[in-house]
């Protein structure tokens, strides 16, 4: 008898302790949103057929990772890969800047400067040649006196640039449109290329983490805007269009919305222009 008793304690005990701790260790939550968006002095319209991603982190920071395991070349290194002179080289490492061609160039250009470097003395001679420059100094020595008389030119040389030092000091409005003959050198087209080609890779690869990383559930809005995600284990969670934009009007919007789930409870979240993300390019 008493190993009967036993036994069907056995039996029982362990239905008992399943029974009595399931409901604590699968209790979940769920979530209910709407999503519309206001266009500029019109009504709100609600943001439908589209999907949104429940994400267990942030969007804005998955990003910022993609951005770390991609990070831009060092300002340094890129300078060197540049094909110009040792004298631009040295001159955009000490200066910040790359764009060579804005309209106030002259303010960042010394004499020296010019003299010094051969891209800018170039566009110095192009921008004042043809006489447009009342006088401007001219070379004395040409390309046969650097082989057939090297002291003569170095000479002629040296009392040119020393005559041109004097007139540049005593004429700064002549620097002036020096950086409408640097177009063909100027850094600042090739960087921006490299910034948006490496903002490309990001915008591929930070949703493809997103999704295989942090993607909790996925869900698709209807006709009024609405949408539900149940079964959502309780904790912090982001309701995110990624790298989607959401459209209406004159708006272009995406969201990043942080929610709270609570066990056995439904929250309810608004989505609006108020906690959105606005996509580039879109209206404020």
């Amino acid at each position: 008898m008493r190993n009967a008793a036993t036994f069907a304690l056995i039996l029982f005990l362990p239905a008992f302790l399943l029974a009595s701790s399931s409901p604590a260790q699968t209790a979940t939550g769920s979530l209910e949103f709407t999503a519309r968006i206001t266009p500029t002095a019109a009504r709100p319209e609600p943001v439908r057929q589209f999907t949104f991603f429940i994400l267990t982190k942030s969007y804005t920071q998955i990003v910022k990772e993609a951005e770390e395991k991609d990070p831009p070349p060092a300002r340094d290194t890129f300078i060197n890969s540049l094909k110009v002179s040792p004298e631009l080289t040295a001159w955009l490492k000490s200066h910040d800047t790359f764009d060579l061609t804005q309209p106030d160039l002259d303010k960042l250009l010394s004499p020296e400067d010019i003299l010094h470097v051969p891209e800018f003395l170039l566009a110095y001679q192009r921008s004042n040649s043809g006489g447009v420059t009342a006088g401007l100094p001219k070379p004395k020595y040409t390309d046969a006196d650097r082989t057939q008389h090297p002291e003569k030119y170095e000479k002629l040389k040296q009392d040119y640039m020393t005559a041109l030092l004097k007139f540049i000091r005593s004429h700064p409005e002549s620097v002036s449109g020096v950086e409408l003959e640097l177009d063909g050198v100027n850094p600042q087209r090739k960087w921006v290329a490299l910034q948006s080609e490496r903002r490309k890779r990001v915008q591929r690869t930070a949703p493809d983490l997103a999704q295989l990383q942090f993607l909790a559930a996925k869900a698709d809005t209807d006709l009024e805007g609405h949408a539900s995600v149940s079964g959502l284990p309780p904790g912090n969670y982001w309701i995110s269009s990624l790298n989607l934009d959401a459209n209406a009007g004159d708006m272009r919007v995406r969201w990043d919305v942080p929610v709270k789930i609570e066990a056995g409870q439904t929250t309810r979240v608004e989505l609006s222009n108020l906690n959105t993300t606005e996509a580039p390019g879109s209206t404020p």
